[in-house]
């Protein structure tokens, strides 16, 4: 592993304690798991209450990768990471289309501006099955290249 990738996975494991101790804090102190989290995102959690357990597999993550000397192997965390994640968005969302309880009003979404009624719901649905598709082919790229 080169160093600027040895300094990116200590800076990723770092922002993942931080993420922790904060998500602990919103979820445990402040009562507030269903906080949406902006930054955090890019690491899987949407709530406060995902980022307790995303932080712990991402920083379990990071000391592997890092202990194997493998950035291949991080890369494939991720990748491997976001198929399973997207499938379970793309689950939520199919099933949020024909939920009578109303979790997500459609107003409260940026892409509501766009189609201006509950079609937000399949609208996130196909884009986590795009994510789902693109992460998938990334994980089988980078599967061939740790294992061979």
């Amino acid at each position: 592993m080169e160093f600027w990738q040895k300094i990116f996975i200590i800076g990723f494991t770092a922002i993942s304690l931080i993420g922790f101790a904060r998500s602990l804090y919103e979820c445990k102190e402040k009562k507030n798991p269903y906080g949406v989290t902006y930054f955090y995102r890019l690491f899987g959690a949407f709530v406060w209450a995902d980022l307790v357990v995303f932080s712990v597999f991402w920083i379990l993550a990071s000391l592997i990768s890092f202990a194997l000397n493998s950035w291949v192997l991080f890369l494939l965390f991720i990748a491997l990471f976001w198929v399973v994640r997207s499938i379970g968005e793309t689950q939520y969302w199919f099933h949020q289309q024909f939920s009578t309880i109303q979790r997500n009003p459609p107003e409260k979404f940026w892409f509501h501006k766009i189609f201006h009624n509950d079609s937000v719901w399949f609208v996130y649905q196909i884009f986590w099955q795009c994510v789902t598709v693109i992460s998938s082919i990334i994980s089988l790229y980078l599967a061939k290249l740790w294992l061979f």
